[in-house]
């Protein structure tokens, strides 16, 4: 395989990425904008995600396009068995294998970590499962809503609907996908201080869980409880407030900017009814601290707002529409929003990595791939000839770019 053109903090290390739909390719994408080279395995008929949002090519969805940029498409069928036996050729060259499938589907395969440390002993091998294997429901299947619902996380919506929500985002795929990122960089670590490679997995429920609890563990962190689980001052306190002409967010925090913001409104009245000496004490009262200045919301402007939150230093903005975002003014000026030509798909735009490296940048170097684009060039890589390729793909054992065009 020819080597990767990265310059950010992961250049060099080399990715197998078994992973579909979100969670793991949100964990890939991260690990090649970090400059690692990753490359993508996909059934010929390519990861389920190319045809979900919005396209202007079929297989090249606006999903698939922001998951998947700086990766190598390599399609081959892991039913048969040149497929897999590619895969393991391919897998005794990386750092890292990583997969979301159930683990007993990947045993099935004869894919699991036995028989990639097998081939490669270095090897990190992540598994991101929807539970964890030790647990009953280990085998089960599961999606970003059923582990919203079972985590917790939706039923907080009941306190400000009245019914359990869910979050209107993949919070689920993506919380669980940065903890996947952080798993596979500790692994890695491990391995650069004493050559161990090891099997690690990333459960989507256990991990929502965590996330969920960090402020709503509540009472229950004692034995006996306490009381209840819930952070209560996000529990039906917070929440945007209505203005004259839309909605802002504006968050006092401590007893000194409660205060500040009642008197600079002309509501020093509210302060006589409640004592806000100290955080105890605001933290009491805080839904109906709450429930008073979404009294007053409606008296101003938006903008108004805001100059009332800069004046006292408030944590304050509008609340944006996700249609506002490319020409939010910080946005702008740190130009998270990037323009890019994309071979297929002309031009496009997309969100530039959010961190910053002082050494070692991370980049988007290329675009999401077409489906087994880079099949070519990895067997090349690892020996095969054009007509060895050639035989390959006419077996229906892989599909390649080329193929694909002349069907």
């Amino acid at each position: 395989m020819p080597p990767s053109s990265a310059d950010g903090p992961l250049h060099g290390i080399r990715i197998l990425d078994l992973t579909t739909v979100v969670l793991g390719p949100y964990a890939t994408q991260i690990l090649g904008d970090y400059g690692a080279e990753v490359i993508k395995v996909e059934a010929l008929d390519g990861d389920l995600i190319r045809a979900n949002g919005v396209s202007r090519h079929p297989g090249m969805s606006s999903l698939f396009l922001s998951l998947n940029r700086n990766k190598r498409s390599v399609a081959l069928d892991l039913k048969k068995p040149e497929g897999r036996r590619l895969f393991l050729e391919v897998a005794a060259g990386v750092d890292v294998v990583v997969h979301n499938m159930r683990i007993g589907a990947i045993a099935r395969l004869g894919l699991d970590y036995d028989a990639v440390c097998a081939v490669n002993p270095r090897v990190v091998y992540c598994a991101a499962t929807g539970y964890g294997q030790d647990g009953p429901y280990h085998a089960k299947p599961s999606y970003d809503d059923i582990v919203q619902a079972a985590s917790g996380l939706a039923s907080l919506g009941r306190n400000a609907h009245g019914t359990p929500t869910y979050v209107p985002a993949l919070i689920a795929d993506k919380t669980a996908g940065l903890a996947l990122v952080n798993a596979l960089l500790a692994a890695l670590l491990h391995r650069e201080r004493t050559g161990q490679g090891q099997h690690v997995e990333v459960p989507m429920f256990e991990t929502l869980v965590a996330f969920n609890l960090a402020e709503h563990l509540g009472g229950l962190t004692f034995e006996p409880p306490l009381g209840g689980a819930g952070y209560a001052r996000i529990i039906g306190g917070r929440r945007p407030l209505p203005t004259a002409d839309g909605y802002a967010a504006i968050l006092p925090y401590s007893p000194e900017q409660w205060t500040s913001l009642f008197r600079r409104i002309g509501r020093a009245d509210i302060l006589a009814h409640h004592d806000l000496t100290d955080r105890h004490r605001v933290n009491a009262v805080v839904r109906l601290l709450y429930d008073e200045l979404h009294g007053e919301g409606p008296s101003r402007t938006t903008a108004q707002w805001m100059e009332i939150c800069d004046e006292l230093d408030l944590p304050a903005t509008p609340v944006y529409a996700l249609d506002d975002l490319p020409s939010h003014p910080h946005l702008k000026a740190v130009g998270l929003f990037q323009n890019m030509e994309h071979p297929s798909e002309g031009a496009l735009r997309y969100v530039r990595p959010a961190v910053r490296f002082g050494t070692t940048p991370a980049s988007v170097r290329m675009p999401a791939p077409l489906l087994g684009q880079d099949t070519e060039v990895v067997l090349a890589g690892l020996g095969y000839s054009s007509t060895e390729i050639a035989a390959l793909a006419s077996a229906g054992v892989i599909a390649t770019t080329r193929a694909a065009q002349a069907t």
